[in-house]
């Protein structure tokens, strides 16, 4: 079982750095949706049981991250007619750097600051961290909207990992608001993202500054 667990946490810390050096759209919402898809396979193996609530929990997760979410986003790739994210304001190598140090650093750390008790083991606040560094890289690097929207989801994605640790002791309905809350979130950023490029035939969210005054 551990085995299972690390290997999905190594998978998971891999698609972050490939999502900091991904420069295509469709490639970065397919790996978001993958690393979906992983996400929703912990809950179950985390508790060891077949209960209801972890199980509905998993499969809202896949159901949301790994197709509905990614749908959407494709949908409003193919509406602004863009390919790439072709201006980052950090370059995309030093953006796997910079992922790559902290998550090299979280795992320094895990020993200290991961509960003796879990049942998750030591990958899990490394891989906590990185997705929540990536995402933050994402959503202050990248000019695109759409691309600070797969930002915003991997921050989601690392607080999701959190708070597995706290899954047996508290309900797990709380990670299903969470989960709603995502959904429309990402649904409202959606119809922002439409607005932009119509108005400005564009997502790069340096246009808003032009609304000033």
């Amino acid at each position: 079982m551990m085995m299972t667990l690390n290997a999905i946490f190594v998978l998971v810390i891999l698609i972050n750095l490939f999502v900091l050096g991904a420069g295509r759209m469709k490639a970065l919402i397919h790996a978001a949706a993958l690393q979906g898809i992983l996400l929703g396979l912990l809950p179950p193996l985390v508790l060891r049981e077949a209960q209801f609530v972890p199980l509905f929990m998993a499969l809202m997760t896949v159901v949301l991250k790994g197709v509905v979410i990614p749908n959407m986003l494709l949908k409003a790739l193919r509406d602004a007619h863009v390919k790439r994210e072709v201006e980052p304001i950090i370059g995309f190598m030093p953006c796997i750097l910079l992922g790559a140090a902290a998550t090299g650093a979280a795992l320094v750390l895990a020993g200290r600051i991961t509960p003796s008790a879990s049942p998750l083991g030591l990958l899990v606040i490394p891989t906590s961290i990185s997705m929540l560094f990536t995402g933050f890289l994402l959503l202050t690097t990248r000019v695109k909207a759409l691309t600070q929207t797969i930002g915003f989801l991997l921050l989601e994605n690392g607080i999701f990992v959190f708070g597995l640790l706290l899954l047996g002791a508290i309900p797990s309905l709380v990670e299903l608001g969470v989960l709603l809350d995502l959904f429309v979130g990402i649904f409202v950023i959606s119809i922002i993202m439409h607005h932009i490029n119509r108005e400005f035939a564009s997502l790069d969210t340096r246009r808003l500054s032009s609304l000033k005054g």
